[in-house]
């Protein structure tokens, strides 16, 4: 039985054995055998070969670094690799907010090299709004092309640092001119992730962005914009299929009050709220 499943807990490597960040996250479950060094710091997983894998996740929320980015969701996604070369297509289908008034599909392709500890790739994000092709910097709407490059330790030291800068379109503001003006978002992430026992796994991780970005709303520079813890079960239900369950508290304290004193929840613009949650249930291949 063909069984798809949970989005990478971790942001790490989306075909690499590391995080998926979306991503971005855990180890990528394919058919075929890896093999490891002994080193503490280096046993890097090496694919031997042609590497697939497949998952499917019902997320309350659509969170997503410190961004509040639609309600209920269904996100399946699909990968292949061979030699630490990838390619992988990921879908979003949800509704804008829990009022259910505006439905917000995504397609996001990314093709990338994981080897070594180091996971690089070009996303391709596509929003349904605008042309496949078109890549006009819109103050609020377009497709999306992103670098993203992230370090991982070691799978015994899995301490990971995330670096995302977005290089064309869907991300500008308008000046005091009038003019739309590049921002070149940026999210920078440290994150770790323990193991517990019967496949328990908690995860932590804190974003920043350096200047003024999509990631504050345009509103400011510098800011701290995502505290994310995630606690995840996994289930074992067949030789080639698992099922996970994971809960997520994520906090964004560039958004919150004035006096840095409460954490704002606005039922009626989610997209403004400082403190955020999500469960999500998912199946995935391995």
């Amino acid at each position: 039985m063909l069984c798809i499943g949970a989005l990478p807990f971790l942001n790490y490597a989306r075909v690499y054995a590391g995080e998926d960040t979306r991503i971005e996250d855990e180890e990528v479950l394919t058919s075929t055998p890896v093999s490891t060094e002994s080193k503490w710091l280096d046993d890097y997983h090496r694919h031997i070969g042609f590497t697939y894998g497949a998952d499917v996740t019902l997320n309350a929320n659509y969170l997503w670094r410190g961004l509040y980015a639609g309600g209920l969701c269904l996100q399946p996604s699909a990968n292949v690799g061979y030699g630490g070369l990838y390619a992988k297509m990921w879908w979003s289908v949800g509704t804008t907010d829990w009022a259910f008034t505006h439905f917000q599909p995504e397609f996001d392709f990314i093709v990338g090299f994981a080897r070594w500890g180091l996971d690089a790739s070009l996303v391709y994000i596509h929003n349904f709004n605008c042309g496949f092709f078109d890549f006009h910097n819109y103050p609020d709407h377009g497709n999306v092309l992103e670098l993203d490059v992230r370090y991982t330790v070691s799978s015994k030291l899995p301490l990971s640092i995330l670096w995302a800068t977005r290089l064309s379109a869907a991300d500008g503001y308008l000046n005091a001119a009038g003019d739309t003006v590049r921002a070149y978002s940026t999210y920078i992430e440290l994150s770790y992730t323990h193991r517990f026992p019967y496949d328990i796994r908690l995860y932590g991780g804190i974003g920043i962005t350096p200047w003024r970005s999509l990631y504050t709303l345009f509103e400011q520079d510098f800011g701290v914009v995502n505290i994310d813890i995630r606690l995840r079960k996994d289930w074992s239900l067949s030789e080639h299929c698992g099922m996970m369950l994971q809960a997520q508290f994520a906090m964004n304290p560039s958004r919150l009050a004035a006096d840095l004193s409460t954490a704002e929840w606005h039922p009626s613009n989610p997209h403004r709220q400082s403190i955020n949650a999500n469960i999500g249930l998912g199946f995935y291949l391995k």
